[in-house]
Formats: C-alpha cells, sequence, structure tokens
C-alpha cells in the first residue's frame, strides 16, 4: 500500500487515544481526514479545533462525498461493533479499510523504529523515549497513547526517519510493527477476552520480542523470561538505577551501564514504576546513541503525561491525583507512589471499572488492590466495547473489597459524596469516562477548598 496515493482518510472511532495520533499525523502531512466517534470529548474537541471535521452518528450520508475508493483509506478501531452501518459500507465497497496497529506498521515500515511493549508502562516509557529523541534533535515522529504534557499533544515531532511506537498487544496488534529497537516492560495477564489464557499472552509477546532480530536491541526487567538488555531498579541488571532518593519532589539517582557508572540524573515524575519506565527509555537511548548529557537534560524537564498520576490540586490542605489506571498492578503502583509521596495522610480512591471481562478475571486482585486505600468510592462498571455479564457488577466487585470505608456511589453522586470526604489525598482511577469528569471534580474541590 502506498501512502503518497491517498489524498483521504476516514477514521471510524477517531476520538481514542491511538486513533487520534494518527489523525494528527495524517493531517500534519497534508491528507484530508475527517471520522465518526460514538461520543464527544475532550480529545474529539481538540481534532475539531485543529480542522478536522468529525460527526457522531453513525450515517452513511454524513461521508465526505469526494471520499472515492481509489483516493482514501479507512481505518478502524477493534472496538467498534461489526454491524456499524459506515463500516459496512466501506467493506461493501471494496475501500481500503484497515486497522491502526496495521498503519502504525506500513508508516513505520520504512524508519528505524522504536517499539514500546508491555502490559503496563507503554505509554509513559514511549513518551518518555520519544521526548528525549526530539530534544535530542533526532528526525523522530512519536505516536503516544496519551497526551504528554510538554507538547500538549499525542504527537511528538514530525521527524520521517525515526518512529516511536507504542507495541499494543490488544488484539495481538504489535506484530504487525517492524521494530529494531524494543522493549518490554511487563506481561501480566491482561485482554483474556481476547486471548483466553495468560500462557496465551506470554507467547504472544514472546513471538514480539523474536521480530527484534538484533537481540541486544531488546531490553527487559529483570523477571521476564526473555532474552535481552536487563534493565533494573535497585536490582542486578545491565542497566540498574541506584542511590535513589527524593529532593524538591524529584527522584535522583545514579545508573550503572555497560560503559561505567553515570550520577545525578533526575526525573520528576512519582513512583518506583515510572522510574523503571524512565529508565528502560534511558537504556534504549543510550542504545542508539544520544549523548547521556542530552538524555538527562530531557529526563529533567519530561512533565508527564495527562491521566497518569496527572495533579489537578496540589495545595497544602489538599492534593487531587487523577490516573488512568484499570488494571490491578497499575493501582498498586498509583497507591505506592501517593503513599512515598504522601505518608501518614488519609487517602481516597475513586475507582470506576473498565469492561466487565476484566472486572471478572481479577476481581480478587482488584479487591485487594482497593483495600489498600484508606477510603474507597466505587463506580459502576464502564462497558466500552462489552455487552454485561451475568452477576458481574460493581456490587459484586465491592463485597469483596476488605474496607470499613467503601461505598458505592453513582456519576451523579460522586462530586458530593467526593466532597464529604475528610481525605487530604484524593485520587480518581479509571480508564472509562471517569476522565471527562475531572474538570468538574477539581473545580467542585477547589470550590470546598477555598
Amino acid at each position: 500500500m502506498n501512502l503518497n496515493q491517498i489524498q483521504n482518510v476516514y477514521f471510524i472511532g477517531i476520538g481514542g487515544i491511538g486513533m487520534s495520533a494518527l489523525a494528527r499525523y495524517f493531517k500534519y502531512i497534508g491528507k484530508q481526514v475527517s471520522g465518526y466517534d460514538k461520543t464527544p470529548t475532550i480529545l474529539t474537541n481538540e481534532l475539531i479545533e485543529s480542522g478536522i471535521d468529525i460527526h457522531f452518528e453513525d450515517d452513511i450520508n454524513l461521508i465526505p462525498k469526494d471520499y472515492f475508493v481509489e483516493n482514501t483509506l479507512v481505518i478502524i478501531t477493534p472496538a467498534v461493533p461489526k454491524m456499524h452501518a459506515e463500516w459496512n459500507y466501506f467493506l461493501e465497497r471494496d475501500y481500503q479499510v484497515k486497522k491502526r496497529a496495521e498503519v502504525l506498521g506500513i508508516i513505520t515500515k520504512d524508519t528505524f523504529c522504536f517499539a514500546v511493549a508491555g502490559t503496563h508502562g507503554k505509554t509513559t516509557t514511549s513518551s518518555i523515549l520519544g521526548h528525549i529523541l526530539h530534544e535530542s534533535g533526532a528526525d523522530v515522529t512519536a505516536f503516544i497513547g496519551g497526551i504528554v504534557e510538554n507538547y500538549d499533544s499525542n504527537l511528538i515531532g514530525s521527524g520521517k526517519t525515526v518512529t516511536v511506537v507504542e507495541a499494543d498487544e490488544f488484539d495481538r496488534s504489535f506484530l504487525h510493527l517492524h521494530p529494531n529497537i524494543a522493549c518490554v516492560t511487563s506481561m501480566d495477564a491482561d485482554h483474556l477476552d481476547i486471548y483466553g489464557t495468560d500462557e496465551a499472552i506470554k507467547e504472544s509477546f514472546t513471538e514480539f520480542a523474536a521480530k527484534v532480530e538484533d537481540q541486544s536491541k531488546l531490553f527487559v526487567t529483570t523477571d521476564l523470561p526473555l532474552s535481552g538488555i536487563t534493565v533494573g531498579v535497585n536490582e542486578e541488571a545491565v542497566y540498574n538505577a541506584f542511590n535513589i532518593r527524593i529532593e524538591n519532589g524529584n527522584y535522583v539517582f545514579d545508573v550503572k551501564t555497560p560503559n561505567g557508572v553515570l550520577t545525578d540524573f533526575r526525573f520528576g515524575l512519582p513512583g518506583r514504576h515510572n522510574l523503571m519506565n524512565a529508565l528502560m527509555a534511558f537504556a534504549m537511548a543510550v542504545n542508539f546513541g544520544t549523548p547521556t548529557d542530552a538524555i538527562a537534560k530531557a529526563l529533567a524537564s519530561f512533565k508527564g503525561i495527562r491521566r497518569r498520576f496527572s495533579y489537578q490540586i496540589r495545595t497544602e490542605n489538599l492534593v487531587y491525583i487523577d490516573d488512568y489506571a484499570h488494571h490491578p498492578t497499575e493501582i498498586n503502583a498509583v497507591h505506592q507512589a501517593v503513599r512515598e509521596l504522601y505518608p501518614n495522610k488519609k487517602v481516597m480512591a475513586v475507582f470506576q471499572p473498565h469492561l466487565f471481562s476484566r472486572t471478572k478475571d481479577f476481581a480478587d486482585d482488584f479487591a485487594k488492590s482497593l483495600s489498600q486505600f484508606d477510603e474507597v468510592l466505587l463506580m459502576d462498571i464502564y462497558p466500552a466495547r462489552e455487552l454485561p455479564m451475568e452477576g458481574v457488577t460493581s456490587e459484586w466487585l465491592f463485597s469483596k473489597i476488605d474496607n470499613e470505608n467503601k461505598k458505592l456511589v453513582s456519576k451523579e453522586d460522586l462530586i458530593a459524596t467526593m466532597l464529604k470526604s475528610d481525605a487530604s489525598i484524593m485520587v480518581t482511577i479509571g480508564a472509562g469516562d471517569i476522565g471527562e469528569m475531572v474538570g468538574a471534580i477539581k473545580t467542585a474541590l477547589n470550590e470546598k477548598n477555598i
């Protein structure tokens, strides 16, 4: 497929975080871009403001009339149902219809490609790596699964020869990529609705790792059953962060590398998991040949990602943090970071479960991770692409949480319930539409805090 012959790019599910990065990219290189999404969001509003036409009705009459078979690429998200009218319109007329991962594979095939894989840490690691490469002057474009605060975008740079992509394991999408340098941050069980078993997920990651022809350019954490260059925090590894301390809210640390010890790196994102993500990006950049002084400068200036331990309120009396965590391991990481930063403070977590299948598969682990907080507010399950499952409800998950200060709460009552709490640290957690409520929550808490 020759992208140079494509004039129009139509997205079905354009508001997804990964899809919107591709939409920005095609808009930037001069293609006519438009598309459909189910509901308006902050992301779709930003795309519309950039000049991309978006509608929210599944109506073939809203497809632009000059989007012909020979000059149009259609990109779909896996979340779109098979009976979607617009999708079927394009299929029936033999348009080129491709998944997002396939298109990323086409874009990155003729570039030097960095691919970041893992059930957790993809977005943060790829964002840090993209920032390092861009700041060091590399000819890079990084496609990110989150809005990077430094750029207020999920697209970093406009380079032609180097790409950074998140290697998404969902639907085995990452097998479409052609990585020159890659990493695997984690291989925890997830997406069991797709894979069926934990073993099948691990096999898929092993297949992805094998796509890196030179194993000295594959970076892995020490606990993974993969051959590659090991990366660790306070453990025996080829790249090891040690002598870690906190100064003015930042991590300061030294790094053992194959070429010796480097000292006094600074990094501002809290949580040991984020320190690991930074070290993984560091190792990949060093392997690429990026000067270590440029890496140090970029790490110190990295501001974070929207909805990844994102501070909304940070005062003496109240801290409000929002995070995209939607897996028990990620919730544990949020909890570790909060406790490290705010010992002896009362912490309330608001959690919106994402997907019936994920809630069913990890109910006991979710309950255990949530029970660690001082107070828990549990919302209804956000279904996303799924239909309800019998017996899988927030009430069922709620019954498993071992915490006296827990409460089921509806979306409508959430803010009022949060305002009644005396917790000085509040965290909203989840990958559903709770992210759309953050602005209203912040406003209400600020008014109470005056």
